[in-house]
């Protein structure tokens, strides 16, 4: 018993340095606006300083996801956290737009390095007997961790001086406080090999697969794509079209889609994959046509309920998704068939959210919101209708 103890509170902590580094992939979303009127750049500029960190994300997965399995835990998520602390001191020196890019690349750097190893880390530092709970505690500490990201941040730059400034400094302490915790953490890889004995990742679907990961790509895809917008244009809707310029109350609408997340990932032990997948697509079509009704008529009860709706079908399918995919994979190519489903994951944060960018200065913001939920309604229709017609057939 006392052994069990000693492992879960060791997860604990493993997962409290997770949700410190994911938290500072977020930290920058309600400080946008800021940038903005420091250095007079323009709302497509905002969407590629955010792109820029799952572009670090997916070139990590695809040429080092693998690391941790060889040279140790431990190492890997040091060296994430070395990331994350250059990527807080890159925006405590922003004179200007490549300080950002710089950040945020930092950023998606670490990110890219806890993603798999900081998951992993955590179910093997938890008891034998408690393997679904450290899922959870995973997952959780996952999205629990960027949601906290932009309410800290909106907080300090709120009610508290030099908000471009401490947020990050408060990260840094955390960082190093989180640097001590893993020192003190055991190491879980008991053969380690050298670092040049790591080759970059190939993912790929076996043609066994393809059913499955299809609809569940798109799925993920549209989830990631819609906490993209979130993370990065809907304070400056707030602030434009709504008038709400208060940066705690911004943070706290995007913490809360990442906070629904948990829920829907909850909801899948009930529902099964089977159900989660279309149920979550269903969600996500519905956090659409809310986030729709948002633009369309500037309704700030709209921004709220959207952002809670699509975390929840953000979590149902995206969970649900991982799921079917590690299910449906041949053991030997698990790891490049969920790397790929992360590939395409974080792409979804990526490219869409530039496309509004892109839209947002000949059509407005508005009117580049809304052409992004036409495409991203038809793409998890799609995918809802192949789900119901092709269910499914696993069990988490």
């Amino acid at each position: 018993m006392d052994g069990d103890r000693r492992k879960w509170r060791q997860c604990f902590l493993g997962g409290a340095v997770f949700a410190v580094c994911m938290a500072g992939t977020t930290l920058p979303t309600p400080l946008y606006g800021l940038y903005q009127d420091k250095f007079g750049f323009s709302e497509l500029m905002v969407t590629v300083v955010y792109a820029v960190y799952a572009f670090g994300v997916i070139g990590v997965l695809l040429l080092a996801g693998n690391a941790s399995d060889a040279v140790g835990r431990r190492p890997v998520l040091l060296t994430g956290l070395v990331f994350a602390a250059a990527s807080a001191v890159c925006f405590l020196c922003a004179d200007g737009l490549p300080w950002l890019y710089a950040g945020r690349l930092m950023s998606g750097l670490s990110a890219g390095l806890f993603t798999g190893a900081a998951t992993v880390y955590v179910l093997e530092l938890a008891p034998d007997s408690g393997a679904s709970r450290a899922t959870f505690v995973a997952t959780a500490v996952n999205m629990g961790g960027l949601g906290c990201g932009p309410v800290l941040a909106g907080m300090l730059a709120q009610y508290v001086d030099w908000p471009l400034y401490l947020p990050f400094a408060v990260h840094l302490v955390l960082i190093a406080c989180s640097a001590v915790v893993l020192l003190r953490l055991p190491e879980t890889v008991r053969e380690r090999r050298p670092l040049s004995t790591v080759r970059p990742q190939r993912p790929g679907v076996p043609p066994g697969v393809r059913a499955v990961f299809g609809p569940a790509a798109i799925a993920s895809f549209v989830g990631f794509a819609l906490f993209g917008v979130f993370t990065s244009v809907s304070p400056t809707f707030l602030a434009e079209s709504l008038d709400v310029r208060n940066h705690a109350v911004s943070g706290l609408v995007v913490a809360l889609a990442f906070f629904a997340s948990i829920a829907g990932q909850l909801l899948v032990g009930r529902f099964g994959v089977g159900r989660s997948l279309p149920l979550g697509c269903a969600t996500l079509f519905v956090a659409l046509a809310l986030l729709a009704g948002a633009l369309r008529w500037d309704l700030l009860a709209l921004v709220v309920l959207s952002a809670i709706v699509a975390g929840v079908g953000q979590g149902l399918a995206f969970r649900g998704a991982l799921s079917a995919v590690a299910e449906a994979s041949p053991p030997h190519r698990r790891a490049a068939v969920i790397s790929m489903l992360f590939v395409v994951a974080y792409t979804g944060i990526s490219l869409p959210v530039i496309g509004v960018g892109v839209l947002a200065g000949p059509i407005g913001l508005e009117d580049a919101g809304l052409v992004f939920i036409a495409c991203m309604a038809v793409l998890v229709t799609t995918a809802a209708v192949y789900l119901l017609r092709r269910p499914v057939r696993v069990k988490i």
